[in-house]
């Protein structure tokens, strides 16, 4: 589908929600029972106890897809409005999927404090936050202190839903590759959020060598130019010493994970890799490097963010079922453990690995059913 037809597409439809009622409005009875007087009944219940509306009202049920547009994935600083199509997107995954209820929501870009405080003044309405395409380090402050304030679930796609999907296709590269995880040498190419989170869960989970690069080369904990949650990752990372690029970087690891930008690597870079290199090129739209180039080069594996080619490396394998997990458990908060156990529940999914099949397809039904299963597992 081309550009023009999907913005006709979206156009058509003044977006891709709406709202659906669950009771009918027809006659007199039908209005007293779902509105006046029949709501200052539940109104007075929850006034006397809070939880209440948990039960009686949406918000029991509904999740706010938040963003401030500042770091989408491939496209940059888009600002608020502009990232309102990908939360109104994952919205309408959330729905589609898993059957949870969840809306977009679009914040200006202020000071951490101020965003958290207007999380936390409209929390009430909401079961679950879900953060998504805030920069880092911003991202970083905003979870750590809404999970402080607030008794809900808050998550952050870019960060945790990132790192499970990442070490499920990782786990099954391994396997395709005959190469033990925890033995791996791996390239993470883009030190946000994703990078971070990505190699704070493998560094967990007892993979040792991990290097982090960023737009300007690979950091060293002694770099000053890193934010202190960079720099805390950096001194317990046994990083690759030589040179200072990306390309330098490459030399004789195993894997590359980008999560950058298109483009940035070449047919020249993966052959500098080790034998049988594994490439998760996860750039959107466009990878860090086209997958035909990358098999050229003798990828062994390759996977990347979008549909358009075998293994579909994508957060959406991760957060529908999650925040269904957690919103059926009353679940508050969760952690690295919960991340690691829902990856090995994605992973476990494919009995047999290959190399164009590392992940379950995002169009498996069972994928929610396998992520819930594993996250009342951790109850």
């Amino acid at each position: 589908m081309d550009r023009e037809e999907i913005i006709d597409l979206h156009k058509k439809h003044n977006g891709v929600l709406e709202i659906k009622a669950v009771l009918p409005v027809n006659n007199a009875e039908d209005l007293e029972r779902a509105y006046t007087p029949g709501v200052a009944e539940l109104s007075k219940l929850i006034q006397s106890d809070s939880d209440k509306k948990n039960e009686l009202t949406i918000s029991g049920k509904l999740v706010a897809v938040v963003t401030d547009g500042s770091a989408v994935l491939g496209l940059g600083n888009i600002g608020p409005q502009g990232g309102l199509p990908v939360v109104e997107g994952k919205a309408l995954l959330y729905k589609e999927l898993a059957n949870v209820n969840a809306i977009p929501v679009a914040v200006e870009q202020t000071s951490v404090s101020e965003f958290v405080q207007t999380i936390k003044n409209i929390s009430g309405s909401f079961a679950g936050i879900h953060l998504e395409d805030i920069e880092a380090p911003r991202c970083f402050e905003i979870e750590n202190q809404l999970n402080q304030v607030l008794d809900v679930p808050v998550y952050h796609d870019d960060q945790e839903g990132t790192a499970i999907v990442v070490l499920a296709g990782l786990i099954n590269a391994a396997k395709v590759v005959d190469k033990k995880l925890s033995d791996l040498r791996i390239v993470i190419n883009g030190a946000g959020a994703s990078g971070l989170a990505t190699a704070k869960l493998l560094a967990n989970i007892g993979i040792k060598q991990i290097t982090l690069v960023d737009k300007k080369g690979i950091i060293r904990n002694e770099s000053n130019s890193l934010n202190h949650y960079q720099l805390d990752l950096a001194k317990t990372l046994n990083s690759n010493e030589i040179g200072m690029t990306l390309k330098d970087a490459l030399i004789g690891q195993d894997v590359l994970i980008g999560l950058s930008v298109g483009n940035v690597v070449t047919e020249a870079m993966v052959q500098s890799m080790a034998d049988k290199p594994i490439i998760f090129a996860l750039a959107n739209p466009i990878p860090e490097i086209d997958p035909k180039i990358a098999q050229k080069a003798g990828a062994a594996v390759i996977a990347t963010g979008s549909s358009a080619y075998p293994n579909q490396v994508n957060n959406i394998l991760a957060f529908p079922g999650l925040f269904k997990g957690l919103l059926e458990s009353k679940m508050k908060h969760f952690d690295l453990e919960l991340e690691l156990r829902i990856a090995k529940s994605l992973a476990g999914m494919i009995s047999k690995p290959t190399a164009k099949n590392i992940v379950p397809s995002v169009f498996d039904k069972s994928v929610v059913k396998s992520v819930v299963a594993a996250v009342k597992q951790c109850k």
